[in-house]
């Protein structure tokens, strides 16, 4: 099974009503942004692109709504339709109806009083060779993601440090393979520099 990663996405949240009468709250806000690039992840930065979270989605992924990724904090889940997640332009839209519990409500007060402004959302790639795209930039290593199933969108406290560990490992993977491939070019290189001269010394020969 690939690693999870996790990515913070800073954000302003609207808690809306929920309109059926009974006056829900509903915190509403984007856990993902498209084709906007990433802050630096400690040594690449990376862009989601539209549609990477589609096929999740319509698969019906049991994506859940956490409180600082922590499963003990639930907020909400997609098979319970307390959380809803969509596509659009902009990128993935979530909608939490949070439970009235100690950790529901704790958030709620701390999303009004402006506390918490951010979301988080966990990922893997179901095939790292065709869901990502390394590339370098002018300023760094910059990777795509075009698939990826979705685990949790969570409400956190502060932009911790991303997990970049597995982005990491799939760089150096990246690295190494541009590594070969150069060495392979300047072996084939040198191969067709070898032919020529050969050919060119069998001409002046006959």
């Amino acid at each position: 099974m690939n690693s999870i990663e996790r990515r913070f996405i800073p954000l302003e949240f609207r808690v809306l009503d929920d309109g059926d009468g009974n006056d829900t709250p509903v915190i509403r806000g984007y856990a993902s942004v498209f084709n906007s690039w990433s802050q630096d992840l400690g040594g690449f930065r990376e862009m989601i692109m539209p549609g990477a979270f589609a096929r999740s989605l319509a698969n019906g992924d049991d994506v859940v709504a956490l409180y600082n990724h922590d499963p003990s904090m639930l907020l909400g889940r997609r098979s319970s339709n307390t959380l809803t997640a969509s596509e659009d332009t902009t990128g993935l839209l979530v909608e939490i109806k949070p439970p009235n519990t100690t950790v529901g409500r704790d958030v709620m007060e701390l999303v009004k009083r402006g506390d918490l402004k951010g979301m988080s959302f966990a990922f893997t790639l179901p095939n790292p060779k065709t869901d990502q795209k390394w590339m370098r930039g002018e300023t760094g290593d910059l990777r795509e993601i075009y698939r990826a199933n979705l685990h949790d969108v969570s409400v956190v406290t502060e932009p911790a440090y991303p997990d970049t560990s597995v982005g990491m490992r799939s760089l150096n993977e990246w690295h190494a393979s541009q590594s070969k491939e150069h060495r392979a070019r300047r072996l084939n290189l040198a191969a067709a520099r070898i032919r020529l001269s050969e050919s060119l010394l069998r001409s002046l020969v006959n």
